[in-house]
């Protein structure tokens, strides 16, 4: 059996894992889109580092595009196999990728416009509607805590993470001759106070474990008040300053929220009276889907609505829709709320709404998640006093900061009570992935202390074969001074 990993492999985004078993079937956890590297992003994109009519099955943990956007493009060029994931993952996956293979139609035709005044060959986009539509052929649903067999010797079992509606953990037991090994995927692991959701469930025993690590070197601030910071935030922008608030946020959990925090301010009657716009389709969609599934609401959520129906629903809150209206708005210079996505800033409408705001010092733009250094979000909150917008330079005079506490990943704490339950003396191996370099050496020695011997850091594309032969040292070899030498020590896996 081997084990290799395509992505999120030292970075955050891209999650594309491969479990090999001996007879030759070739199993995938998750497919998903890199985001944010800068002038990587195309090149990984495009090229897989597997083949992909050589995966007999995917396993898909949750919806988010890092986890799922490329799930298309793996159908395109060959996959045939089923997809398993849970009935929210495929319901809020299917509206992510139509949003998804729309964009970048939007952008090749733009692109190649230039590309054939110039004279270059025209620019391809990753995938088509119509490869969307062929894709979600493939779905199959898997329930929360059933195991059900996708092959032979092979069964799975989903269970419920906290992440994001429908979001799941992903058991893999093999049996190869009277060998079986039980292989368990995080997918993004939840935090165990979550705003929203119930928290992680605990999964079963493991001989190997592929766990995320985000956030493995932080711990989110438990009393941190987002409605409070909302609130001073509106307060001081938009009613004492007569600004504009631009919010960006992901479609799918963090603009729930948001809209969430903003709702209880209503009814509290603290809400300021001005207009709250989501521009953003694909948000209206992603919550009506999400409303869908009130069982995995939390307990304090479930008493919610005992007295509102719809608590990510309050007056003065405005869908923008269409193309037009969202140019319209870009043109409103009353003071408002504007909630847009990407959460990164680094696609989509938000980009129009800071490029209206940024110049003016009554204005504020307010991160509301995780940013990489090389997005537009990242170059904002590192103190900046320019970026560059539509090829055009732009000062930074408005106001640029963060909400702490809003992140779906669970911290430090959270991961190390999310594999609280497994014996460490039986896990044979953890691979950390979904995370920084720097962030998995702390993380990695946090679950040492924790009783975990063999904690693996996996590269983009570097395979493991299973099970993990002992690490040994090689005695040092006196060489010739006039050579450099570095590696005194030599591990192998």
């Amino acid at each position: 059996m081997k084990l290799s990993f395509h992505g999120a492999a030292k970075t955050v985004t891209g999650s594309k894992h491969i479990i090999s078993l001996d007879n030759g079937k070739n199993i995938l956890l998750d497919c998903g889109m890199f985001q944010g590297l800068g002038a990587e992003t195309e090149e990984l994109n495009n090229h897989f580092g597997f083949k992909p009519n050589e995966i007999d099955v995917l396993l898909l943990s949750h919806a988010h595009i890092d986890h799922s956007g490329l799930i298309p493009k793996l159908v395109k060029e060959g996959f045939t196999g089923k997809i398993f994931c849970t009935q929210a993952t495929k319901d809020l996956t299917e509206i992510l990728l139509y949003d998804s293979a729309e964009i970048q139609t939007y952008e090749t035709e733009l692109i190649n416009k230039k590309r054939q005044a110039k004279g270059i060959a025209i620019y391809e986009p990753l995938y088509s509607s119509e490869n969307v539509e062929s894709c979600l052929k493939q779905f199959e649903i898997a329930e929360y805590n059933q195991w059900i067999n996708i092959t032979d010797n092979v069964s799975v079992l989903f269970t419920p993470v906290g992440h994001l509606v429908g979001s799941a953990a992903v058991t893999v037991r093999t049996k190869e001759g009277r060998k079986t090994t039980t292989i368990l995927y995080s997918g993004d692991v939840g935090r165990y106070h979550s705003v929203l959701l119930q928290a992680p469930a605990e999964a079963p025993q493991a001989d190997y474990i592929i766990l995320e690590s985000t956030y493995g070197d932080k711990h989110h601030d438990i009393r941190f008040n987002t409605i409070e910071i909302l609130h001073d935030w509106i307060k001081r922008i938009c009613v004492e300053k007569k600004g504009q608030l631009v919010i960006p946020a992901f479609s799918v959990g963090r603009t729930q929220e948001v809209l969430y925090a903003l709702n209880q301010l209503s009814l509290e009657k603290r809400l300021p009276e001005i207009l709250y716009f989501i521009d953003s389709p694909l948000s209206l969609k992603a919550t009506q889907t999400i409303k869908k599934y009130t069982e995995q609401f939390n307990e304090r959520l479930q008493k919610v609505l005992l007295i509102d129906d719809d608590p990510f629903e309050f007056p003065g809150l405005k869908y923008v829709e269409t193309i037009e209206d969202s140019k319209r708005l870009v043109d409103y210079k009353e003071p408002c709320v504007i909630i847009s996505a990407s959460g990164t800033a680094d696609a989509g409408r938000v980009r129009h709404h800071i490029n209206s705001c940024i110049g003016n010092n009554n204005c504020a733009v307010l991160l509301s998640g995780y940013c990489g250094p090389k997005t537009l979000g990242g170059q904002l909150l590192s103190g900046t006093t320019e970026i560059e917008l539509f090829n055009e330079p732009c000062t930074v005079c408005a106001e640029v900061d963060k909400i702490d506490g809003m992140s779906a990943h669970g911290d430090v704490d959270d991961l190390l009570q999310f594999v609280s339950n497994q014996n460490a003396a039986r896990v044979k191996g953890i691979f950390l992935v979904h995370g920084e370099a720097a962030v998995q050496k702390t993380f990695t020695e946090k679950l040492s202390l924790k009783g975990f011997k063999r904690i693996e850091n996996p590269a983009i594309h570097e395979s493991f074969e299973l099970p993990l032969k002992p690490v040994r040292k090689r005695k040092r070899i006196p060489l010739d001074p006039s050579l450099k030498h570095t590696n005194d020590i030599v591990r192998v896996a």
